[in-house]
This record gives structure tokens, C-alpha cells and sequence, in this order.
């Protein structure tokens, strides 16, 4: 299988939104892990799809150093209740619907990477519509990819493909660089 994100578009701190279908999501992340970690990139994975306990254990069955991935973990304080940071490697907020709470901690992660070459990935946008409207899910989106741009970093948003609204999905569309449908 060719790569699903493009190097050079990645270079040039491109903001992608990368479509898979219900079956594949898991591999499509692990998959787009392996390729940024193989890049030199650190990836933070902001997770409302699958605990930050889950995914390290993914990763590391496939072969990623986890030394090139920190997590925001928005499920494991939502299902158990409580969790304790780890600096560097996780952090933790009390659900998907807070999304102040996520955006002061991507920008605290990313000033935590400042100087190397950083990648967000959100997994998954579909997985919001579960706590949030397509409205707010929008706005938040928007948010994010200016944060990037200002920021210059590479951004990915995961997403079942025909699991966005028609509405939401035009609106994603004109936020990121590139689509790209790995069905």
C-alpha cells in the first residue's frame, strides 16, 4: 500500500483529513503512525476513539517507539474517572465535550515539542459527533488548524468516512490542505 500521507506535503506543514471506513480506523492509525514516526516527526495523538493504555499497546505490538508519540487522552478520565498524568508521554482531560480543556492542551503539548518536528493527529472526528455537534465539532476544527498554521505544524483529523453529516464534512474540507479517502 502506498503511503497515505504525502512526505512532502508533510514538509510543507500540510493539514490533512484522512477518511477510512469503520474496519480500518485502527490500522489506518497505527499505519499513518508508523509513517510519521518513520519521517524523524513526534506525533501527539489526541485520542477520543481509543484510551492513550490501548493505543500505546498497538503501537508498540507494530513496532513503533513510543519515544516518538505522546498522547491527550479524552476517554480513559470519561470511562474510569480518574488517571494521572505523565509528563511527556500523556496527558489527560475529563472528556471529548471539553473542548477548552483540549485546546489549552495541545497548546501546552505543543510548546513541550517546540524545536522538533511535530505532528497532531485527532482520532477520531467521528467520534465527537458522539458528545458534540456537528456545529461545535466545526468550530473546534477550525480553531485547530489556524492554532496549527500559526504554529507551523503538520496536522492529521481521522474520520469514518460517511460518518460526517454532508454539512460538516464541507466545512472540514475547506480546513485542511488535503483529503485523502483510504476507504
Amino acid at each position: 500500500m502506498p503511503d497515505i500521507i504525502d512526505a512532502k506535503e508533510l514538509e510543507q506543514k500540510k493539514i490533512f483529513l484522512i477518511l477510512a471506513s469503520p474496519g480500518t480506523i485502527r490500522e489506518r492509525n497505527i499505519e499513518i503512525i508508523r509513517e510519521i514516526s518513520t519521517r524523524g516527526y513526534h506525533t501527539v495523538v489526541i485520542t477520543t476513539n481509543f484510551p492513550y493504555s490501548v493505543l500505546s499497546k498497538l503501537y508498540v505490538q507494530s513496532g513503533i517507539s513510543l519515544g516518538s508519540v505522546s498522547f491527550i487522552d479524552a476517554v480513559t478520565r470519561n470511562s474510569i474517572g480518574s488517571a494521572e498524568n505523565i509528563p511527556g508521554v500523556v496527558r489527560y482531560i475529563n472528556n471529548p465535550a471539553n473542548l477548552t480543556d483540549m485546546g489549552i492542551a495541545v497548546t501546552e503539548v505543543l510548546k513541550d515539542q517546540s524545536g522538533k518536528k511535530v505532528c497532531i493527529m485527532y482520532d477520531s472526528v467521528s467520534t465527537m459527533l458522539i458528545y458534540l455537534s456537528s456545529a461545535n465539532i466545526s468550530k473546534f476544527v477550525h480553531f485547530v488548524t489556524n492554532k496549527l498554521r500559526l504554529m507551523d505544524v503538520s496536522g492529521i483529523f481521522l474520520a469514518v468516512e460517511k460518518g460526517l453529516d454532508p454539512m460538516l464534512m464541507t466545512q472540514l474540507t475547506t480546513f485542511v490542505d488535503t483529503v485523502v479517502d483510504t476507504g
